[in-house]
């Protein structure tokens, strides 16, 4: 086991409730995920999967409710300090004035205050665990990268914090096909060398069936009971299965306008 593996956390979300000008968006959400685990939120648009995300990573408190990492909560500034928390956000969130080994690097050298070498030492390792190239990719500027390595470079940098839980915000998102499979199997691969806790928030069926342990739906403010897989297919209500079922080829054809053979 990795020194990173001893550390990984676990997380209990309980009761959760927040509600907007007195329309409520979380509706008494309880889950928990793991330590070492890859666990999958997936729902429609405007279920409230944002807002449950926001609420995960401590940009907001709930009106009732609790969301615990190791048992402390995540509001509270002393578990924050003590915790190495990363998120990969939807958009990459690169900033494309500075290469791509320096948005790595960021991090640690504005709030760690990490010496420049043990930084560029970091930064080529994060580079290598992603599968990017220390001598082709890390002084590329972001404008000039593809979506894909977009999000590779944004899982590199927040693996150089060495983190103990990441938080996922749609990293397949505005991707091909080839490209969603890789990230996909990028996260999957840290996950099982390293046993970073992996929470993913996302529309994408294939990559949420094709990496995650545990999978829930959100639905109306609502999380469904996590399961696995297998389990979401064989076990899931009418709703769900429409759900995770919308889409397919048949869903655009009707019986008039269907291609014969």
């Amino acid at each position: 086991m990795t020194s990173n593996q001893a550390k990984s956390i676990n997380l209990k979300v309980s009761g959760l409730k927040k509600s907007y000008d007195g329309s409520p968006v979380l509706n008494g959400i309880h889950f928990e995920v793991d330590a070492h685990s890859i666990f999958v939120i997936m729902g429609p648009s405007g279920s409230g999967k944002s807002v449950l995300l926001r609420h995960l990573i401590g940009l907001e408190v709930p009106d009732e409710g609790k969301v615990l990492l190791n048992n402390g909560s995540i509001n509270d500034p002393i578990v924050r300090e003590e915790l190495e928390l990363a998120i990969v956000f939807q958009s990459g969130g690169l900033l494309n004035s500075i290469s791509v080994g320096e948005n790595i690097g960021l991090y640690l050298k504005e709030y760690k205050r990490m010496p420049a070498h043990e930084i560029e030492i970091i930064v080529d390792d994060s580079l290598r665990k992603v599968g990017l190239s220390i001598e082709h990719d890390k002084y590329k500027m972001p404008s000039t990268l593809s979506g894909g390595m977009k999000k590779r470079v944004a899982i590199a940098r927040a693996l150089a914090i060495n983190p103990q839980m990441i938080f996922y915000d749609e990293p397949t998102s505005e991707l091909d096909p080839l490209s969603a499979v890789t990230v996909g199997k990028q996260i999957l691969h840290l996950n099982q060398e390293f046993g970073t806790t992996s929470i993913i928030v996302t529309h994408d069926r294939d990559l949420a069936f094709g990496i995650g342990h545990k999978i829930a739906i959100m639905q109306e403010g609502k999380l469904s009971k996590p399961e696995t897989p297998y389990e979401l297919l064989e076990k899931a209500d009418e709703d769900i299965q429409r759900f995770l079922k919308a889409g397919k080829f048949e869903d655009y054809q009707s019986e008039a306008t269907r291609p014969t053979v």
